[in-house]
């Protein structure tokens, strides 16, 4: 009975891999650019071919840059739980981290001096990994009071001085607020608004980006 379940196992192994395209295969030695963060980056409630990670590598496959974009995106995700999973991340081996966390923080009303901590641990982490980290920066509505609007929006530019990173000031730059862009929740954009998000992504990322083609 094992026996016959191992053979079972290799047969369906076997078959996945036969099923694989050969440019996947052949690609498999390029360089990961892992997208790390929450729901924005995972693409609740558009197609995964329309989020913003895919979208990214199909620009990049456009220009002929060989790098591999993974999405490495959870929904409802915090800082504390990206804290958690970057050792995960990092056993990809990227050459690059775009960083899309502390929405959902900001959101809860979370401590703000936690969300920064996190941040910057798994910030560390990577570099400790000769990872190259591009940061997002988040901003939150108006109805959470000025004081911790500005706190929180001070949290992005602070770690990129402090840690020397790119910076995307604004995640959502030219996306939020729009009711064509976003779903009907308001927060998460649509096919769309991803396509926006993705063109952004690139025009910070192509620059540090060796040309490998």
């Amino acid at each position: 009975m094992l026996a016959r379940h191992c053979l079972i196992t290799l047969m369906l192994a076997v078959s996945v891999i036969a099923h694989l395209p050969l440019k996947a295969v052949a690609d498999d030695d390029r360089p990961r650019i892992v997208a790390f963060g929450d729901s924005l980056t995972a693409g609740l409630g558009v197609a995964q071919e329309e989020a913003y990670p895919a979208r990214l590598q199909r620009r990049l496959d456009e220009r002929g840059l060989r790098y591999r974009v993974i999405n490495a995106g959870v929904s409802g995700d915090t800082t504390a739980g990206g804290l958690r999973r970057v050792d995960w991340v990092l056993k990809s081996r990227p050459e690059f981290v775009i960083l899309e966390l502390g929405g959902n923080d900001g959101l809860r009303g979370l401590n703000l001096q936690q969300t920064k901590a996190n941040l910057a641990e798994i910030i560390q982490r990577c570099q400790t990994a000769s990872v190259k980290v591009i940061l997002a920066g988040m901003k939150l509505p108006p109805n959470y009071g000025a004081d911790y609007i500005k706190g929180f929006e001070a949290i992005y530019p602070a770690l990129a001085k402090q840690y020397r990173l790119t910076l995307i000031p604004f995640f959502l730059d030219g996306v939020a607020g729009s009711t064509s862009l976003n779903q009907a929740d308001g927060i998460h954009p649509t096919s769309e608004g991803y396509r926006i998000i993705a063109d952004k992504v690139l025009e910070t990322l192509a620059p540090l980006l060796s040309g490998r083609k």
